[in-house]
């Protein structure tokens, strides 16, 4: 459990920075979404 914790920090990190370079605030509420969805996805298979 401890491992998946740090596997979505890590990617939380990853995504807060990548957002730094995103000017369009609509452009990141759908990506967010997107890979939310996404992850779910793959988590829950």
């Amino acid at each position: 459990m401890r491992c998946l914790i740090g596997f979505v920090l890590f990617w939380i990190a990853i995504g807060m920075f990548i957002s730094l370079f995103i000017e369009s605030v609509f452009l990141s509420v759908i990506l967010i979404l997107m890979f939310l969805i996404f992850g779910f996805n793959l988590f829950c298979r």
